[in-house]
Order: C-alpha cells, then structure tokens, then sequence
C-alpha cells in the first residue's frame, strides 16, 4: 500500500518567501568569530553628522523600508533603548537622531530563506463568512532562515466544499509581537527545579514564600528574605541563578488585533530556544468545563540541547510560553491530546528517540515516564517512530498519524488507531505508508522527507499538511472510512 493509494493530494503548495522579513537587532562586531562590539565608536560616528543629514538619511530609511514592516519607527526606538547606555549622557539626542540610531543598529532577517516545513492544522478562530461545507483553518509553519533558526509563522486556508482548498495570500510585513509580563506558577517552578537537580534547602525556603501566581518582583522579594544561614551557602549564589533562569524561561508575546494571523510570527525569546522553535503541534483543545482554546508543543533548541516547550492561547493572538517538565518531555515530538481522558491529561511523546508512548501529567505538572504504544518493526519504519501531530478523535478511536524512518533516512507517514477510553491500546494500525515521498518531493534541503505536525478533521476526511524534504509544504486529504477501513488489529 502507498500514499498514491490511499491519500490524495491537493493542488495548492507553500514554498519558501525571502520577502518575508523581520527586524533584528544589530550590534557591528558581535556576529564575528572574535566577539568584540563596535558600537561606541559607530555611535560616535552617528553623533558627528549634522542634523539635516540625519532627518534625511532616517527618511530615505523609512521610505525603502517601511511598507516592508509593522510600525518601523517604534522597531528603531526600542533598538535605540537597547543601546543607549553607549551615548554619552550629555548629549540629548533629537527624535529623527534616536531613530536613526535605531536604524543602524538594525538588519532585516528572512525568516524563511532557507525553508518552509512541518505544518499543523487547526480550526482558524473566525469562521465567518463561510459557504456550506467549508471551514477556515489556521496553518502553523516551521520557518528555517539564516544559521537554520526556526521560528513559527502562520497562514490561513479554506477546506472544502468537498476536496477544494485556497491558502490565502501570505505577502504584508511580518511582527514578532510585543513581549509583556507574566505571572509565573509555583509548581512548574518547582517541577522544573526538581528535574534540574536543584531541589535544595534554599530553593524549598523561597517555594514556601511564593503564592500560587507570582510576578518578577514576588519572586525578587522572596530572595531578598532569605534568612544569612542560607546566604552565606557556598552553594546559594548558583542556585540563585538556576531560579532565575527557570523563571525566565516563562514568558508570553501579543499582537495588535488589527494584524492578520500570517503576519504574526513567533521568535525564539529566551536563551533555551535561541537557535530555534521547531516543529510545533497545535491543536483545539476542549477543557473538561467545554472551554476552547489552542494548546501547541514545540522543541525549544540552543544549539546544543532541546527540550519540549508549551505555548497557550485563547485566540492564536496572545501566547503565553512555559518549558514543560517531567521525564517524558526531555526530547521531541510531544503532541497533546484535545480533550481530557477518564479525568487525565495525556500526551504522545518519543522520550527515548525511537518509540511511540503515551504520557499522563501529574498533580505537580510533570509529564511522567511514558507507556510504549508503538516500537519499530516494520520495513518502513525500522530505523525510529514518531507522531505526526495530535491524536484525531472519530467514531472508532483515536487516529494517530505517524512517521517512520525506513532505508537512506526516507521519511513516510502511517497511522493508528487507540482505543476512545483506553488510548494506551492500539486496536488498528495501517499495514503500509499512508503517505511517501512523491518524485517532485525528494529534492530539498533534507531528500527524501515527508513530514506533519498535525492534520485535522473536517467533512468526513482528515486533511494533511505536510513538509516536502524540509523545503516546501504540500497538502493532502483522506475520507477517514477509506483510512480505517484499510486498517487493522496491530501484529
């Protein structure tokens, strides 16, 4: 059985857009090998030119790029904030100065240069305006730019009538959103020093002194009441800062509401994830009093380690980013579930790198130790297993899309079904791949990959995003009696 036999594709593709750009902070000097900033003597520079060189030059600025991006100006006064402290106090700088200040202290970046892959699908928040039969769904991307840095971006599609599907335009400037301040949790502040090894008479000490929701200036109030017999610990200092840093970990980002979803884009904001947020998974998920919400995992990366992290919101417009804890989110690959099961709250995972298993959070907000649902063992799939996005309710079970790695790292992708009430039972698998790698899809900057981070069920049929060779994205569709009829009980 192959993909072409089962799954069909749709016309419509992405493909990487270099005119999709962001703004970065620029400091001359610290991107060399030999890090040494160059910015006092560029400010110096800055300072000796004459006022009407300075409105000229910030003008020709604004005008080659602004219609390029969200509110350029206020991009340029916070980069100017951010190097101030190099301005000699003194001096007072006019509004077109700081600006310019801004703009040389900044560089565009495209955030999908290199590639544009691994999607997911849900249920877009407005669902207005719709003929009978369709749905507007909103699309999750990896974006892979310079120095492969991955961060997410959105589109919007319509599903059907029946097999139809219109990704809508993607072109206007882009915004990474406006940080804001957040109220961290004592538990996962608590998991998160339980599964570092930092579980201590002085962390305990300022645990105890902590509300249930604190901000940044509780969590500074409860260091600074830490009795001198833990103070003069040899050890406090450093456990001082792996609080810190858990606590910094937490953080949430907004976008004004006048900004489409596919100009929203989600970048690294914390040193756990400065060389990427890859691969999320969103999904809707229903609480157990019928709220809605999205939920997405993502594997948070530094360049050397990875870790699962959490993103929450009501309305794809306002996150709020949590590490997520416990033995099963040490590596990639969680998807939750989209409602609670039997009272509990589970997830898929590949904790050990090869294997499907089922995880359970517990009463302290740790993901525990998973039960194996899947292992390799057939041709396809031998070389490791995992989830291809959130588990997908029907009438029958729990359909779980997979991937498998089989000979020269080819990617295909298969599926399961899990029992409703028992999910740790698999009672159907399909025999072959659901979908591979067509010949128009091999090339590219990983060969021989098909790959989703989650589809969704709309009209009788489970419709599939999903990254061509990390390159491109493609789409396909199958009724969801034609998959499970092909199915059968595991071997």
């Amino acid at each position: 059985m192959t993909g072409g036999d089962l799954a069909t594709r749709l016309g419509p593709t992405l493909t990487p857009d270099p005119r999709r750009v962001i703004i970065k902070l620029f400091v001359p000097g610290e991107d060399a090998a030999l890090t040494r900033s160059r910015a006092a003597a560029l400010i110096d520079r800055i300072l000796l030119l004459g006022e009407d060189e300075t409105t000229e030059m910030l003008q020709e600025t604004l005008r080659r790029f602004g219609g390029r991006h969200h509110d350029l100006e206020a991009i340029f006064a916070h980069h100017h904030d951010l190097v101030r402290h190099r301005i000699p106090r003194d001096v007072d700088l006019s509004l077109p100065a700081r600006l310019l200040v801004g703009a040389y202290f900044s560089h565009e970046y495209a955030v999908e240069a290199a590639a544009v892959c691994n999607p997911s699908m849900v249920p877009h928040p407005d669902q207005s305006g719709l003929r009978p039969g369709q749905l507007r769904a909103a699309i999750s991307l990896r974006q892979i730019g310079e120095g492969h840095v991955s961060s997410i971006g959105f589109t919007t599609a319509l599903l059907g009538p029946h097999s139809d599907l219109v990704i809508s335009d993607r072109s206007g400037a882009l915004s990474v959103g406006r940080r804001h301040l957040t109220h961290h949790r004592r538990d996962l502040l608590a998991a998160a020093l339980s599964d570092d090894a930092w579980d201590n008479e002085v962390t305990a000490t300022v645990l105890e002194s902590l509300p249930e929701r604190f901000d940044d200036d509780d969590f500074e109030q409860a260091i600074g009441q830490l009795p001198a017999d833990l103070l003069t610990r040899t050890t406090t200092q450093r456990t001082v800062e792996e609080m810190r840093r858990a606590t910094r970990s937490d953080y949430a980002v907004a976008f004004p509401a006048d900004l489409p979803l596919h100009r929203r884009v989600l970048w690294p904001g914390t040193a756990a994830e400065s060389n990427g947020m890859e691969d999320a998974r969103f999904v809707q998920v229903v609480d157990e009093d019928g709220r809605l919400s999205y939920r997405a995992t993502y594997t948070a990366y530094d360049g050397r380690h990875i870790r699962s992290h959490l993103l929450e919101s009501d309305d794809l417009r306002h996150f709020a980013i949590t590490p997520m804890r416990g033995p099963a989110a040490v590596n990639k690959g969680m998807a939750l579930f989209p409602r609670p099961v039997g009272g509990r709250s589970l997830a898929l995972c590949r904790s050990d790198g090869e294997t499907i298993g089922l995880t359970t959070l517990d009463e302290h907000n740790r993901w525990q130790r998973p039960v194996p649902l899947h292992t390799p063992r057939r041709s396809w799939e031998l070389i490791q297993v995992g989830n291809c996005g959130s588990p997908i309710e029907t009438g029958s079970g729990w359909l779980v899309l997979i991937h498998g790695v089989g000979p020269m790292r080819a990617y295909a992708m298969g599926a399961l079904l899990l029992d409703t009430h028992q999910p740790h039972l698999v009672i159907a698998e399909l025999p072959g791949a659901l979908l591979t790698a067509g010949d128009t899809e091999r090339e590219g900057y990983v060969p021989n990959v098909v790959y989703s981070c989650g589809g969704l069920l709309h009209d009788g049929a489970v419709w599939l995003p999903y990254g061509a060779s990390d390159t491109r994205i493609g789409f396909a569709r199958v009724p969801v009696a034609t998959l499970i009829g092909a199915m059968r009980p595991p071997l």
